[in-house]
């Protein structure tokens, strides 16, 4: 027969490695359409990946305020703050490949389109 204790460490343990997949495969949260806020992640990524620290507090300050502007969603801007806390501890290359994975997840739904073609006509 099983113990009430047993069964209680199997749910919880169940739990936490349910809790766990999510958090694993959760795609990072959308940035949005606006293409300062597109300019300004690349400008991210060239600070990481540079190791720029001076660049990298002028793309904080330009984040800030984006999202102050309503540009930028929060979840996406505390994301991107992890990102340059990591790149300010130091963990510069972590930093680049956690921004990377980032920017690779980006759907730019409702993006501008460019200029259409006129049609010529026969």
């Amino acid at each position: 027969m099983t113990s009430k204790g047993g069964v209680a460490a199997g749910v919880v343990g169940s739990a936490v490695l349910i809790g766990c997949w999510f958090l694993w495969f959760r795609s990072p949260p959308q940035i949005g359409a606006d293409e300062e806020v597109f300019k300004t992640v690349d400008a991210l990524f060239t600070a990481v990946t540079a190791r720029d620290e001076k660049l990298l507090g002028q793309c904080e300050q330009r984040l800030r305020a984006l999202k102050d502007a309503g540009k930028l969603p929060g979840d996406a801007s505390d994301y991107l703050e992890g990102v340059m806390k990591k790149a300010r501890d130091g963990r510069w290359e972590s930093a680049a490949e956690k921004l990377y994975s980032f920017m690779k997840a980006q759907r730019r739904e409702g993006a501008r389109e460019g200029p259409k073609k006129k049609d010529k006509g026969p």
